[in-house]
């Protein structure tokens, strides 16, 4: 399994050696992906990855960048986003947006217009075409320009931003699917004996994303301060090609957290100790049964020999036991809505709600649970008493 460096955004460890991505700019003007290793340290191959996209850069300038004022639109959006966007976001946000560019966006670009005439009327014409792929790609074809459009004003390219005076598409409402008391008895009572217990409790009692709760370690855990220490996730590390939207290579890696108020600290139910109890003495058990088979690199959610499960495991388990059990759907962000409702309903602020769920802002989590606020249902003795964000 891949490692990042903490310190080096593009450098990761593999077979024994540092690494970087690579990219590759080909005849029909797409960009494969690769890597290339060899290097002593994360410092070396985050060097070597610097003098590698600079000249990857000036390529793409070159090809598509012409002189004075006679760049394209649908040049410059190429450009942009394999130089400048993908520069700066993870690999499953370069990915969404590959699909957005190449399967919406330059298909609705039916004219070779200069960079420097488009318009808010020529940009309403995209965006109504772009608009009929999905219910989704009008808003996020119009965030993708918006983005595009603005790096252009700040590049001298264009003298000003026309995005925001074309026509909004509305943003598709989030789902939240929240089970009742009856449904949880239900849901928790055959789980107890499954293998993955532990994990929804995580999901349920802390409101953990489904890579934050593969990320935890029996080390995060405090247990005379009954405290959790939510301090990495576990995600996907897609190698991709052909415009961006061919993956070639799927890992499995660590990584920090989603957003800097991630990081953060909870006070752990009583019930979740019990079972963290049970799974520290089955892994254990484990170790002692595969001595040097087994790989033991401290995370509590693992396969019998300590590798890690795969990132769509806990989803297909929570299926199988809803289809099992008659109950609606649910995934890991629903146990993460249900813990949220569960808190609303018992008068805890928006504010403590939002540093609990380690959103980025409380803003995100107002329009995530705005519709539930009134609800009837009270679900309290799910709730420890002492559930509530650690004070440090």
């Amino acid at each position: 399994m891949a490692t990042y460096s903490k310190k080096y955004p593009h450098a990761f460890f593999e077979r024994g050696s540092w690494y970087h991505r690579t990219k590759c700019l080909k005849e029909d003007y797409s960009v494969s992906y690769g890597k290339v290793g060899g290097f002593r340290s994360d410092s070396e191959a985050e060097a070597a990855y610097k003098e590698h996209i600079e000249v990857f850069n000036r390529q793409m300038k070159a090809k598509f960048i012409k002189q004075g004022e006679n760049t394209t639109f649908r040049d410059y959006l190429i450009y942009w986003f394999q130089s400048i966007f993908s520069e700066r976001v993870e690999t499953t946000t370069r990915y969404i947006a590959a699909y957005v560019i190449y399967t919406f966006l330059l298909p609705s670009i039916t004219e070779d217009i200069k960079l420097r005439l488009v318009n808010t009327e020529y940009l309403n014409d995209v965006l109504e075409s772009a608009s009929k792929f999905c219910n989704s790609a009008g808003n996020k074809s119009r965030e993708l320009l918006y983005i595009a459009f603005k790096d252009a004003v700040i590049d001298r390219m264009i003298p000003n931003n026309p995005v925001p005076e074309t026509k909004p598409y509305a943003r598709k409402k989030p789902k939240i699917r929240v089970l009742n008391r009856e449904q949880i008895r239900i849901l928790l009572a055959a789980a107890k004996n499954r293998n993955w217990f532990l994990e929804i409790l995580f999901g349920l009692y802390l409101g953990l994303r489904k890579g934050e709760i593969l990320g935890l370690k029996f080390s995060d855990f405090n247990m005379e301060e009954r405290t959790v220490h939510i301090q990495r996730q576990m995600a996907a590390d897609i190698t991709i090609e052909e415009n961006g939207m061919k993956i070639v290579d799927y890992t499995i890696v660590e990584r920090d957290p989603k957003t800097e108020k991630s990081n953060r600290v909870l006070r752990v139910p009583t019930i979740i100790l019990v079972e963290l109890e049970k799974r520290r003495q089955l892994v254990e058990a484990q170790k002692a049964r595969l001595e040097d088979a087994y790989i033991d690199e401290g995370y509590i959610s693992c396969q019998k020999n300590g590798r890690q499960h795969g990132l769509a495991s806990l989803n297909g388990e929570l299926t199988r036991i809803c289809e099992l059990n008659l109950l609606p759907h649910i995934t890991v962000h629903g146990l993460r809505h249900m813990f949220a409702t569960i808190l609303l309903e018992r008068g805890v602020s928006i504010a403590k709600i939002s540093g609990m769920l380690g959103h980025s802002s409380v803003h995100t989590t107002f329009e995530f649970y705005l519709e539930v606020m009134d609800a009837d249902e009270k679900m309290l003795e799910f709730m420890n008493k002492e559930f509530v964000p650690d004070s440090k």
